[in-house]
């Protein structure tokens, strides 16, 4: 516990005892309250026990003065005395490490990288200076406080702040009161409020996304909301519960590796309570307000890793009833990978958000159809089925296991993915055709997720760099893709031969061509997902085609080390933290070079073990690269932490 470097009052420990502090709030956490607050008012307590420091400006030096003598290494907060509402207004107010400013009515506060702004709008003739002097306090139709002007100072501050250029973000406090009173009559209205809502009934609420899947919403999130409050109460962090998901899927993954029904039964049963875990990890987050970069990392990450490492489980189970569903297991990881690329790529093209929903912007199409089943409610939880996010295919998955066996598993699977994917890539197209493209942000992330390598590279360097029309750069990227497996699945040679190696060539040659331009036209977003269609079933077709022993196993080994270096990259652009440094990059060789050389392979190789050992040292080798750049990343960088809190299907 901190609260012994707070205060040494037995009220202080016990609030502390009560609390679980939010991860960016510690014992170097200051909050200044503008003046002593009225009798009776629970505003220090409420602040001490969210981990703030207190101190009351003492009317002399004013807050200016108690704000330099606070060390710039420590969140500050500056709170009008006058403050009336819900503890958890000023948690979300004042807590959340996400944002360098943040402000509720009567209260601001600012992390290291935000002091310099709070300072320059304290200085003279600024927010303070412009308020004038004190109010001396009173009851009735007078002032209930002694703060250091008649108008609010944190308001007034966080409103200079932002016409200077600092954003201070402002939480949606929904039911929850934040108020500042200048009148006895006002404050007992305030604190009849107050007492008319119940801020743990809306903390516990709101550690729900707001918008998420039809079995999450009416399955899961009734009771693990209830268990991330449970692990908050006993200072369990989303990180450790993050971990706990994973070991039980990996468990989950073991039991279906038996090939037994009871191994299946224990399997699908373990694989519901990862997902549960799953779930109650991103509620403590937000009912603790415990968010972090490297817990954003990780929660993304093993979701794909529990997934995957479960279909490989399966597919060893079914292996030990001489059943070989490799191709399949290998099939569905690249479909649910494709999918996943097609949703990022899309989303990095859209405008901003006040752009597209500007008085007169174009809503047409698919955007006003979707706008009207928005309001039918039936028809908003059936859209969210269709698309199969995570909740739905893990059940799916669950059930099928403990039921059937992995050949119908995966098959069901394979045929529910495929159609929710063609159902959301026709929605994205018809969207596209009103869009007016990506711009240079847009396109710079695109061509950080098309994973370009050196031979696509060096094309592009001497390719025309004119735009094209705005299908150019799609049609290119899928007359290579289009090209490889094509020839790779109807060619004459099993493996592929020789002649493989000229269908890779011209797809290299095809990739250079699509990205020579920059990625921001509307249909541009296709050019990522039709690269990973291109290398993930280059791999799939050559070691099933092949019937070589242990091929299929390495090529989903292989798939599952570049798949997870493409979810790096989406993670790390979401974050504004950029894509991958160019050095990895060209280490892995790019799409393109990894196709080069698995088709080189499958002809140096065509028979005996030497094709399965080469996809095993190339997928050997890309994990231990994109591994350990994406782990000395996730833990030196200092890119803002990635959340998902629209529920969009993952």
């Amino acid at each position: 516990m901190l609260a012994a470097r707070w205060s040494s009052d037995n009220l202080c420990r016990r609030a502390a005892a009560e609390t679980v502090l939010p991860q960016g709030v510690s014992s170097l956490s200051t909050a200044i309250l503008t003046a002593p607050p009225p009798p009776g008012a629970s505003i220090e307590r409420d602040l001490r026990a969210l981990g703030f420091t207190v101190r009351v400006a003492d009317g002399n030096g004013g807050v200016a003065a108690a704000l330099a003598a606070v060390p710039t290494a420590e969140r500050v907060a500056v709170v009008d005395a006058r403050f009336t509402g819900h503890r958890h207004s000023l948690r979300l107010g004042l807590t959340d490490p996400r944002f360098p400013a943040a402000a509720v009515p009567g209260a601001l506060t600012v992390l290291p990288g935000a002091r310099g702004a709070l300072t320059a709008a304290l200085a003279p003739g600024s927010a303070e200076g412009r308020e004038g002097g004190a109010i001396a306090p009173g009851s009735g139709g007078r002032s209930v406080a002694a703060p250091p002007a008649t108008g609010c100072l944190p308001d007034r501050l966080a409103a200079d702040m932002e016409a200077a250029g600092t954003p201070v973000h402002r939480p949606d406090l929904g039911t929850l009161v934040a108020a500042v009173p200048t009148t006895e009559a006002a404050r007992a209205e305030a604190e009849a409020a107050v007492a008319a809502v119940d801020d743990e009934a809306v903390r516990l609420r709101s550690a729900v996304k707001s918008r998420d899947g039809f079995f999450t919403t009416h399955f899961v999130s009734p009771y693990s909301r209830h268990l991330a409050r449970w692990c908050a109460r006993r200072g369990l962090t989303p990180n450790q519960v993050t971990t706990a998901s994973l070991i039980t899927a990996l468990i989950a993954a073991g039991c279906a590796a038996t090939g037994t029904r009871p191994g299946m039964i224990a399997a699908g049963a373990l694989l519901l309570v990862s997902f549960v875990l799953d779930c109650t990890d991103g509620q403590l987050a937000r009912y603790s307000l415990q968010f972090s970069t490297l817990g954003a990392w990780l929660d993304a990450t093993f979701d794909r890793a529990k997934e995957y490492a479960f279909y490989a489980g399966l597919a060893l189970g079914a292996a030990r009833g001489d059943d070989d569903v490799w191709a399949l297991a290998l099939g569905a990881m690249v479909l649910q990978t494709v999918r996943h690329v097609v949703d990022f790529a899309f989303t990095f093209t859209l405008p901003e958000p006040a752009a597209s929903t500007a008085p007169g912007a174009a809503q047409g199409g698919a955007t006003a159809l979707s706008g009207r089943l928005d309001r039918i409610a039936w028809t908003v939880w059936l859209r969210r089925m269709i698309v199969l996010p995570i909740g739905e295919r893990w059940a799916l998955i669950a059930v099928l296991t403990a039921l059937t066996t992995p050949r119908v598993t995966f098959t069901v699977l394979l045929i529910a993915a495929g159609c929710a994917a063609c159902y959301t890539t026709a929605g994205r197209l018809l969207r596209s055709r009103r869009l007016p493209g990506g711009g240079s942000d847009g396109a710079r992330a695109l061509a950080g997720l098309a994973d370009s390598g050196p031979v696509a590279e060096a094309v592009a360097r001497f390719a025309p760099r004119s735009p094209g029309g705005p299908f150019t750069a799609p049609l290119w990227a899928a007359a290579g893709t289009a090209g490889l497996v094509g020839w790779l699945l109807f060619g004459p040679d099993d493996q592929g031969g020789w002649t493989g190696v000229v269908a890779a060539a011209w797809y290299a040659l095809c990739a250079g061509l699509a990205v020579a331009a920059p990625l921001s036209r509307p249909f541009d977003w296709l050019v990522p997902p039709l690269f990973r269609c291109g290398e993930y079933l280059a791999v799939l077709i050559l070691a099933a085609r092949g019937g070589v022993n242990g091929a299929l196993p390495a090529a989903f080994f292989l798939v599952a080390a570049c798949a997870y270096h493409h979810y790096d990259t989406v993670y790390r652009l979401r974050g504004g933290a950029g894509a991958p440094p160019r050095r990895l990059v060209l280490a892995t060789g790019g799409h393109e070079g990894r196709v080069l050389a698995v088709t080189a392979a499958a002809a140096l190789w065509a028979s005996g073990q030497g094709f399965t050992t080469a996809l095993t040292v190339l997928g050997g080798a890309t994990a231990l690269l994109v591994l350990g750049e994406s782990i000395r990343f996730w833990i030196s960088s200092q890119a803002p932490a990635v959340h998902d809190e629209t529920g969009e299907p993952a």
